[in-house]
């Protein structure tokens, strides 16, 4: 059996993830999954959405808490293992530490999985999140200076600067041309090494 694409989109809250996974999904010819961090947070007990149980997911000031990290790494490997079973997948993420980029690359680097990285500018993203009043205002402020902070990328997109519809197009082209996936290899072969 093949085992399918992965694609990972990495970015600060608003920055604009699941537009472009949308569009991503109605522009390719073969199905796409949406998996991700949204879809795994929201597999949780209402009641952890809510201070103080939100700590145990993100900890304070957006750094892991302990339940957070058992998640985000069981969500790695669902992922994985989704595309083992020769399931195309695109994901939304928001790699928060160095142990998330670590532990993301170590799962990847094998597979066919591409690491996008979603920048903006933070004054977009503080308006993008006070217009859509479904985001705890400070949480792009407070993610900013963390997202990209360990990462490399196959592809990068702009989403203040590009329609969503402009960075689809450039991404889709890239993939179209790209003969194969490097940035989780190049993570994974860094200095720094982790174990979960």
């Amino acid at each position: 059996m093949n085992t399918g694409k992965i694609i990972i989109f990495n970015g600060v809250s608003s920055s604009g993830k699941t537009t472009l996974i949308r569009g991503l999904q109605d522009a390719q010819s073969e199905p796409f999954l949406e998996m991700g961090l949204d879809k795994f947070i929201w597999m949780f007990p209402k009641r952890y959405l809510d201070q103080p149980l939100w700590d145990q997911l993100l900890g304070q000031a957006n750094a892991a808490g302990p339940l957070g990290n058992q998640m985000v790494y069981g969500m790695h490997r669902a992922i994985r293992a989704a595309a083992e079973c020769g399931l195309n997948i695109l994901a939304d993420h928001v790699l928060l530490t160095r142990e998330w980029v670590q532990d993301a690359a170590q799962t990847f680097a094998d597979m066919d999985a591409y690491l996008v990285g979603v920048k903006c500018d933070l004054s977009i993203l503080e308006a993008r999140e006070e217009n859509r009043r479904d985001r705890t205002l400070g949480q792009a402020r407070l993610q900013y200076p963390l997202v990209h902070a360990h990462t490399r990328y196959d592809f990068e997109i702009d989403s203040g600067k590009f329609s969503a519809q402009e960075n689809i197009q450039q991404l889709s082209k890239f993939l179209d041309q790209v003969s194969s996936p490097w940035a989780f290899k190049h993570l994974k072969n860094s200095t720094f090494q982790h174990v979960p």
